[in-house]
This record gives C-alpha cells, structure tokens and sequence, in this order.
C-alpha cells in the first residue's frame, strides 16, 4: 500500500487516517496496543504523528490489514523479529513503487 502524505515534520491524525483508508478509531487503538507508535501530544491532547510513526504504521498496516496477522501475532512478529520484517517490508514497497511506474509507462504507449 502506498501513502501519498507530503514532506512534512507532524502529521495529524485525520490525514494519517485518510492517508491508509481507516477511522481514527482504529489509529488511536493501534497507538494503545503497539509499544512501537509513540505519537507526540500537545496540550488540547490532539496526536502529532512523526514520519517514523508514519512508517511504524505503514508496517502494522501491512501486517494486520494485508497479511492477516492478528494482533498478538503482530506484537509477537515486531519484537522477535522486527529487522527481518522491516526489511521484507521496505522490499515490498520499493517493488509496488516500480510497479506504479511500469503501470503508468503502460498507460502512456
């Protein structure tokens, strides 16, 4: 799944939940279930999403949403071996990227 979000320091928690199609719902509980997802709090309490977490969550995304995984087993497969699927993670991305782009030449020809 690709995120088209724009370069920025601190993402809000609606664009972040538009940018992967779900409700805020879901990003909030996600947030209380993974160590991993620590978004900044400013003082009204609205969340304030960094690029990391971003990519923390891209990863969840993939792990719960796409490979079915649930979420003990997502926990489980982060802390045991987060450098093996963060790494086929970004191999993932990387290969629908230039998929994208083989599309778009297609559609020019």
């Amino acid at each position: 799944m690709h995120i088209d979000l724009p370069e920025k320091r601190y993402y809000g928690i609606g664009e972040v939940a538009k940018a992967f199609g779900v409700n805020t719902s879901l990003i909030r509980f996600w947030e209380k279930e993974f160590d991993v997802l620590q978004p900044k709090k400013n003082a009204k309490g609205n969340r304030k999403f960094t690029p990391q977490d971003i990519q923390n969550l891209q990863l969840i995304y993939h792990l719960v949403k796409e490979r079915g995984f649930t979420l003990d087993g997502a926990k489980t497969h982060l802390k045991e071996e987060k450098q093996k699927a963060l790494s086929n993670f970004e191999v993932i991305q990387k290969l629908q990227k230039v998929k994208a782009e083989l599309l778009k030449i297609k559609e020019q020809l």
